[in-house]
């Protein structure tokens, strides 16, 4: 057999763990190439080089061209590659996860296999939301109910705390700006939740659409987590946001929550939640729970339009 031509791929023990990495890197117009073991991005000021097994994430802008051998370096070094919109704050599509095995997805596509898998990992949700009271003996109707109340009550009293006004939540799917400023606040801050549980859930290697309260989606795992956040993250904000009356709250939505969560600790919750939710059965404890390689920090959105609605 002749020799294979190119640089020799690196040996996986040699590879940086990803707790180690560089949280992410993003490039916009610019040509992205390999030399070596690192990735160029080469635009007229010169090129810079950056070795690719010290990437966890690289987030290509509007303008970028990708050569096939950087892509092939990046899988060859377990590092992700993301396109994404302008600032990294719109995600479009992904390469390969950061996951190194299917554990997650495994115990994630046999909990919601049966009745009793998406009760027992719907109620864990629960918990999560209300800690000081036992959700073990609830159906699903009753979960449903008081979460509805839970966010009824959270609207009311951001409303009062900055004196927006608050009839109800009222939205059209096709029409954006046909909302009052505080409905369209809040679509555009859930918009923006919706894509940066997203990253984590695919770099994670679950699926995105094996929801256990939301169902009939491609998305309905990224609106079940999305949830557990909203009440103390997206609606005060909203609500903020609508306080400053924000000309572009679309835009204004998206810089305030990714302000929010620039320190990595968001993403670290939400990584441990997951884990939580699909594993604590089969670790035998929540406080048992190893990180391995999941301490992923991923700054982007989704350019999601619509909310979701929850089927049972």
């Amino acid at each position: 057999m002749g020799k294979i031509p190119g640089v020799k791929p690196p040996e996986l023990k040699s590879l940086v763990r990803v707790q180690d990495r560089l949280t992410f890197l993003y490039a916009e117009h610019c040509v992205v190439n390999r030399d070596d073991n690192a990735v160029t991005l080469t635009d007229r000021r010169g090129t810079i080089h950056v070795p690719a097994a010290a990437l966890s994430v690289l987030m290509l802008g509007p303008g970028t061209n990708v050569t096939h051998s950087a892509m092939s370096l990046l899988a060859e070094s377990r590092s992700t590659c993301i396109w994404v919109g302008e600032r990294g704050v719109r995600y479009y599509c992904h390469g390969a996860s950061l996951a190194s095995s299917t554990r997650l997805l495994e115990e994630q596509a046999k909990l919601v296999s049966s009745e009793r898998g998406r009760l027992k990992v719907a109620r864990r949700m629960y918990a999560m939301r209300f800690p000081n009271e036992k959700t073990d003996g609830l159906t699903m109707q009753q979960l449903l109910g008081k979460e509805g109340t839970r966010v009824r009550r959270a609207y009311e009293r951001e409303s009062e705390r900055t004196g927006v006004p608050w009839s109800g939540r009222v939205y059209k799917m096709t029409d954006f700006d046909d909302a009052d400023l505080i409905n369209r606040a809040l679509s555009a801050v859930n918009t923006s939740l919706y894509g940066v549980v997203h990253a984590v859930i695919v770099a994670l290697g679950c699926s995105p659409g094996l929801g256990f309260v939301h169902a009939r989606d491609e998305r309905s795992f990224v609106f079940d987590i999305a949830d557990l956040y909203k009440v103390d993250m997206t609606i005060p904000l909203a609500f903020d946001l609508a306080a400053m009356e924000v000309s572009d709250p679309s835009s204004a939505a998206r810089k305030s929550l990714r302000n929010r969560m620039k320190d990595g600790k968001f993403m670290e919750r939400c990584v441990h939640d997951i884990r939580r939710l699909l594993l604590v059965d089969r670790d035998g404890g929540a406080d048992d729970l190893e990180v391995e390689d999941t301490r992923i920090r991923i700054t982007c959105t989704v350019n999601y339009e619509v909310e979701p609605k929850c089927q049972l």
